[in-house]
């Protein structure tokens, strides 16, 4: 079924050139079409208010620029996110950890596999002494073949959601409960740490009011986007609610 947006079709040719930006999405074709909507959208205002669509690029920051405003950053937001977020300004901190992972396919009944795990843990809760010994016949993981080990690992060495896990647990501490990520269930340790230092609050600020003003353009944007949405004429795909942000905001990003 063809995707018409405000009466003008999306072509094969533009599908093309959109989808392998969207390679690693869960939906790669329904996000390529999600964003290619998007443009149209966006366009289509921008011509509707005057600018000249031939430069799409400059057509699209020239309409959000203009119509989706967003304010700079101010002392005290930056302060305050830096007291809140400490561990983001860290440097100099490692952990040594280890993990079994029970990995999550499409053939997989995830019921079941959590079920296992969370057996396997349980015992390993009891007798820690057996970690290495469970993840060599256990993990998925190619760092089955050493016991599991991750070696060293810093901030930004692995996904948010794992990183978050084993940066707050002691040394020495096992997580209690089994750890799930994209790659999928973690039983996960940490056997030693490095602790850190805290930059000073004036090396990052300039980082820090980059870092807000972007988070606050990019919120401009997406209710911009969804507000314009609301007013268009598409047919052929149903949008879910908060999709098109999503969408929009990994192409800005």
């Amino acid at each position: 079924m063809p995707v018409i947006v405000n009466g003008v079709e999306l072509s094969d040719a533009d599908l093309e050139r959109e989808l392998p930006l969207h390679e690693q999405a869960g939906n790669p074709m329904r996000e390529a079409v999600t964003a290619l909507v998007l443009r149209r959208v966006l366009l289509d205002e921008a011509s509707r208010q005057g600018l000249d669509a031939s430069d799409e690029e400059g057509a699209i920051g020239g309409l959000l620029a203009r119509e989706a405003t967003a304010p700079e950053a101010d002392e005290a937001a930056c302060r305050r996110f830096y007291q809140m977020h400490p561990e983001r300004f860290m440097v100099g901190e490692l952990i040594e950890a280890d993990h079994i992972l029970f990995q999550v396919t499409p053939s997989v009944n995830l019921d079941m596999l959590r079920a296992h795990a969370n057996v396997v843990l349980a015992e390993l809760l009891e007798d820690p002494s057996r970690f290495a010994e469970v993840a060599r016949e256990q993990s998925n993981c190619p760092s089955a073949a050493v016991g599991g080990s991750l070696g060293q690992l810093g901030r930004g060495d692995t996904v948010p959601e794992f990183e978050r896990a084993v940066f707050a647990l002691p040394a020495g501490g096992l997580l209690p409960q089994l750890l799930q990520t994209r790659h999928g269930l973690h039983i996960v340790r940490v056997t030693r740490r490095i602790e850190g230092r805290l930059l000073p609050y004036e090396h990052v600020a300039g980082q820090i009011a980059s870092a807000l003003t972007a988070m606050s353009r990019d919120i401009a944007w997406r209710q911009y986007v969804k507000l314009l949405v609301g007013r268009a004429r598409i047919q052929g795909i149903d949008l879910e609610d908060g999709e098109p942000e999503r969408v929009f905001s990994g192409s800005a990003a």
